[in-house]
C-alpha cells in the first residue's frame, strides 16, 4: 500500500513531536551537520547532497538525489563543566559539574520523491540545535541556596522542512524549505535572578516545567555544477519567527520571546578523481539577530533592564562563521570512508560567562569520522563519530561585585561526543 506524500507529512510531523529531549551545543547551540553522511564529514554537505536529509544543508539538493528514504538515530554525549572562583561575602565559590543528564537521542528522517526528472518534493525531520546543563546540588549564585537541588536549563529543537527542488538545466538547480519548527524548553534552580529585583515577571521565570513554542521560516538555496570536477552551492536561512515561552516570560528578553536566528552560507565540492570528493562549507549564523541570545547581561546588572523586557540582560552571544573541511574516499564500490574538521570561534566573551553557566557552548573545534556501506540489498548504511574537543573560556569582569552580586569570575568549559548510525535506501 502506497503512503500519499501528505500523509508522509504528517507521519514525520509525529516523530518530531514525539522526540525526546535534544542537546546541542556545537557551533553554538547549532548542531555540526544534518543527515548522517554530512555529519560524518565535519558537517559540510552544502554542495554534496546525498541523502534525505540533505535538504538541511541546501534544498537545492534534493533534486539530485533520487527517490530515497534515509532514517537515522545520533548518540550525543556533552561534558560540561564550570567554576565560580574569587566571590565576596556569603556566596561560596564552586566547582560545577554540569552533567546531570548526559546522554541523548537524536534521530533524524528524510525523505524525496522525485515528480519528474527534473522536480522533486520531500521533507526532512531533524534536530536544529538546543542546550542542555543539569547541575545537581544547585549552583547558590543562581538558586540563593534554595531548591529544587539542581539548577540547569534544557532547550531543544526540532524542524519538519517540506521541500521543492527543480534543476533548471544540467548545470543548475534550486530549492525552497518550509521550516515548521518545534521547541521546547525548562529552567530550573534560578531563584537568585527570578525575583522582584531582577525580573519583570518573577511567577514566570524559573522551575515552571517545560514550555513550548512553535514558529516557521524559510531556507532558500542553489546548487551548480561550474566545471566536470567542480560544484557549489549556497543556501540562505531566514530567522524562524516562533511564539513566545509564556512560561518564561520573566527569563527571556522581549517577554519570554526565543526566535531561531537566520543562517548563510557557501560550499564547494572538488572531485579530484572518481574516487575521492572533498568538501569545504562556509558558514555564518546571526546570534546578534535574538534578543534573549544577544542581549549583554550587564543589561542587568549595570543597566538596570529586568529579565524578560525587551532588553533584559540575556547570553551577550556574538555571531558565528564556521569552516568545514571534509574528505570522502571509495575505497571499495561498496564502502565510502569519510572525515573531516569544523572550526567556529565560539560566540561567548569572557565578560559574558556568568549567565553562560546555562549554556557553556564553548567548543571550537570538532574531528569527525564516518563511513558508508552499500549492502547487499542496495540499502546504505552509514556510521557517524563526532568529538568536540574541549575548550573553556575563563570570566574576565564577569560577576559584579555589589548590588546582590559578590563578585569573582565564572569559568565554563565543554567537550562532546556523538556517535550515530543511519540506514536509507532508493525506491
Amino acid at each position: 500500500m502506497k503512503i500519499s506524500f501528505k500523509n508522509k507529512i504528517r507521519m514525520a510531523t509525529a516523530v518530531a513531536l514525539l522526540t525526546p529531549s535534544l542537546a546541542f551545543a556545537t557551533n553554538g547551540y547549532f548542531a555540526h551537520g544534518w543527515g548522517m553522511k554530512s555529519k560524518a564529514m565535519a558537517g559540510a554537505g552544502i554542495a554534496n547532497p546525498e541523502d534525505g536529509l540533505s535538504a538541511a544543508n541546501n534544498p537545492a539538493g534534493m533534486v539530485h538525489v533520487g527517490n530515497r528514504v534515509d532514517f537515522g538515530i545520533d548518540w550525543f554525549s556533552p561534558d560540561r563543566e564550570s567554576n565560580i572562583t574569587g566571590t565576596a561575602g556569603a556566596v561560596a565559590d564552586q566547582s560545577l559539574d554540569g552533567n546531570g543528564t548526559d546522554n541523548f537521542l537524536i534521530p533524524e528522517f528524510g525523505y524525496n520523491q522525485m515528480l519528474d526528472a527534473d522536480r522533486s518534493i520531500g521533507v526532512a525531520v531533524y534536530g536544529n540545535g538546543g542546550m542542555n546543563t543539569n547541575y545537581e546540588g544547585g549552583v547558590i549564585l543562581f538558586n540563593g541556596g534554595a531548591g529544587p537541588n539542581r539548577t540547569g536549563v534544557d532547550l531543544s529543537q526540532l524542524f519538519v522542512a517540506p521541500t521543492y527542488s527543480m534543476k533548471i538545466n544540467n548545470a543548475h538547480s534550486f530549492g525552497v524549505s518550509v521550516n515548521l519548527a518545534f521547541q521546547r524548553f525548562q529552567a530550573e534552580g534560578l531563584q537568585g535572578f527570578c525575583n522582584g529585583s531582577f525580573s519583570s515577571n518573577p511567577t514566570n521565570c524559573t522551575n515552571n516545567g517545560y514550555s513550548t513554542s512553535t514558529g516557521y521560516g524559510l531556507t532558500l538555496g542553489w546548487l551548480g555544477q561550474l566545471a566536470p570536477n567542480f560544484s557549489m552551492g549556497a543556501t540562505y536561512r531566514s530567522q524562524t519567527y516562533m511564539s513566545e515561552f509564556d512560561e518564561y516570560a520573566g527569563l527571556f528578553a522581549e517577554q519570554g520571546d526565543f526566535d531561531i536566528p537566520s543562517m548563510y552560507g557557501v560550499g564547494f565540492k572538488f572531485t579530484p578523481s572518481s574516487d575521492v570528493t572533498i568538501l569545504f562549507d562556509y558558514t555564518h549564523i546571526n546570534y546578534s539577530d535574538i534578543a534573549s541570545i544577544a542581549n549583554p547581561i550587564s543589561n542587568l546588572t549595570v543597566g538596570g533592564n529586568a529579565l524578560g523586557t525587551d532588553n533584559g540582560g540575556g547570553f551577550g552571544w556574538k555571531d558565528m562563521d564556521v569552516y568545514k573541511l571534509a574528505i570522502a574516499w571509495k575505497m571499495r564500490p561498496d564502502l565510502v570512508l569519510r572525515a573531516g574538521w569544523n572550526h567556529g570561534e565560539q560566540p561567548i566573551p569572557t565578560n559574558e560567562t556568568l549567565f553562560n553557566v546555562l549554556a557553556p557552548a564553548t567548543v571550537e573545534d570538532h574531528l569527525t569520522l564516518g563511513a558508508t556501506w552499500t549492502l547487499a540489498n542496495k540499502a546504505e548504511l552509514t556510521v557517524a563519530y563526532m568529538h568536540a574537543f574541549e575548550n573553556t573560556v575563563n570570566g574576565s569582569g564577569s560577576i559584579p561585585l555589589g548590588g546582590g552580586f559578590p563578585g569573582g569570575e565564572a569559568n565554563i568549559g565543554m567537550s562532546q561526543n556523538s556517535l550515530g548510525v543511519a540506514y536509507g535506501w532508493k525506491f
